[in-house]
């Protein structure tokens, strides 16, 4: 736990994503199994625990100190691990012979203890540690890391660290569990590649660069495909007899919040597409209403009947056992095609083709971006007619060029401390537009969205500074600010919610730029931002 603990120390003070890199693989080469393979779980969300959650944490805590005195460290602090690790008292003594618990000893103890017992080991092991020792414990086992490090950066120091590409690991991934034993006896060359069931594998997608429009002078119209990039998620078919998976961008299995699409698998391919919601009236549904079943285990009956998902294809990667990924776009876009047509109509009511946006030259094009885009895409996605569906994001092949963001001029209500490196400045803020007063009344502030990136790090310790200088009140961790400091919001759409105040929800809101010269008075109204409905 103690060389744990040093790395995620190390990892939250590393903002560098090189430095990052070579932490992990210095940790992977010098750090015992099961130990790092049990680290690497932690790293990508790979561990759970059935009886132990922050809850507990708390409940062991209070009852160690003062309950008033751990309130009032968590509302300062703003993380529960940095508080309880702090705060936790040094026992006088300990007994004999007990040293810090190791990585593996916590993970394999806790996945078959029960609550009680789980509660004990946990007093025991924060006695046996030092404030970092109970810190890292507690993230581990949390799995609320907050180090800087996505799974994807995680994978990427194993495949440095194998030196192989990163896409391997991916279409690996999904059949290896923890402690990874035989993937690092692969990659130290101890032993064979790791046998895993290659069907049910997810294969790394293919991903477009952002287009410039003064790139397009560059591109002859000719090379390429045009289709709408939908508002969506991307995800990943495997269909084959006896095997249904469905998964995210990331590689996440969401299968189980979408009983209507898997239930169509009776097929034999592997697709790519992108996950959208059908309305009433038969228009595609906002990001918004997809929203309303991800991230779900479970999906209601009501929910599948509101928000009835299905798939709009932009690719197929293989038919049966032929891989047809080394095929060029449109020889690949025609099988198709072809498979499409060819499906029963269980199949075609689930997923349908994106359709090809012809065009002879880059005006032609850009005026139909202008005139024609349905309100549920956010661009174009260009596509070479040879390109080859390759993992990652290569520069060339396929291009997004996205609408214009929309600004919104807003005014900073709240603001709440961040997380990691974040945690002694306030970053996390709402905003709000002036709602029309009634018969006469003042007009009102009324939140319209979060947004925690977007400024520099001089801008944040000015926010940070501003907020603390113009509190009107506390709480918990969340201040109140006076309303007069006005911060343009860049946004990717607006949507009506019944779950927001302002009955309104934007996409992607983060900050454009802070108006320190403009008058709160002057920021965006309701009515304003309603507009930006489409």
């Amino acid at each position: 736990m103690i060389r744990f603990a040093r790395l995620l120390d190390s990892l939250i003070y590393s903002p560098s994503r090189n430095t990052k890199l070579r932490l992990l693989k210095d940790y992977f080469a010098t750090t015992p199994d099961p130990a790092r393979g049990y680290a690497l779980a932690a790293l990508t969300d790979g561990l759970e625990f059935r009886y132990v959650k922050s809850g507990l944490i708390r409940e062991l805590v209070v009852g160690k100190v003062d309950p008033v005195l751990f309130e009032l460290s968590y509302d300062f602090v703003g993380d529960l691990a940095e508080t309880a690790s702090l705060i936790w008292p040094a026992p006088a003594e300990l007994p004999n012979n007990q040293s810090a618990p190791d990585v593996a000893d916590v993970v394999e103890t806790l996945q078959s203890a029960s609550r009680g017992t789980a509660a004990k080991l946990l007093a025991g092991w924060f006695d046996r540690l030092d404030a970092t020792g109970r810190w890292a414990l507690i993230k581990l086992i949390s799995g609320a890391l907050r180090v800087g490090v996505s799974a994807r950066l995680a994978k990427l120091a194993l495949a440095e660290f194998g030196n192989i590409d990163v896409a391997t690991i991916d279409e690996l991934w999904h059949g290896l569990t923890p402690p990874y034993a035989a993937l690092f006896a692969w990659l130290e060359q101890r032993g064979p590649r790791p046998v895993v069931d290659e069907s049910v594998n997810f294969r790394p997608m293919m991903l477009a660069m952002p287009l410039e429009e003064t790139e397009l002078a560059g591109l002859n119209p000719s090379d390429f495909r045009a289709e709408w990039k939908w508002d969506g998620i991307r995800v990943q078919i495997i269909a084959k007899p006896g095997i249904r998976r469905l998964y995210s961008r990331t590689g996440d299995d969401i299968a189980a919040a979408f009983p209507n699409i898997v239930d169509a698998l009776a097929f034999d391919a592997v697709l790519d597409g992108e996950l959208l919601v059908r309305r009433a009236d038969g228009e595609i549904g906002t990001f918004n209403d997809l929203q309303q079943r991800l991230n779900r285990k479970a999906v209601t009956v009501a929910l599948s009947t509101d928000y009835p998902a299905f798939v709009r294809l932009y690719d197929i990667l293989f038919h049966g056992r032929e891989d047809l990924r080394s095929l060029p776009f449109s020889e690949r876009r025609r099988r198709l095609e072809a498979w499409h047509g060819n499906v029963g109509a269980p199949v075609v009511t689930r997923f349908d083709l994106s359709p090809l946006i012809h065009f002879a030259s880059w005006d032609g094009l850009r005026k139909r971006r202008i005139e024609d885009m349905p309100r549920s895409a956010e661009g174009l996605m260009l596509k070479r007619a040879d390109s080859l569906y390759v993992a990652g994001r290569p520069k060339g092949p396929w291009f997004k060029w996205k609408r214009e963001a929309r600004t919104v001029d807003t005014v900073l209500m709240y603001a709440q401390r961040g997380h990691g490196k974040r945690s002694s400045f306030y970053s996390d803020f709402t905003f709000g537009c002036w709602r029309a007063g009634a018969d006469g009344e003042a007009p009102q502030l009324v939140p319209v969205g979060k947004a925690y990136f977007g400024f520099t790090d001089e801008e944040l310790a000015r926010l940070d500074r501003w907020v603390r200088s113009h509190t009107v009140n506390s709480f918990g961790p969340v201040r109140e600010v006076e309303p007069h400091l006005v911060v343009e919001l860049a946004f990717d759409s607006v949507h009506r919610s019944t779950r927001h105040k302002s009955g309104l929800a934007l996409r992607f809101p983060r900050v454009y730029r802070i108006r320190w010269d403009k008058p709160a008075a002057e920021a965006d109204t309701l009515d304003a931002l309603t507009r930006h409905i489409e």
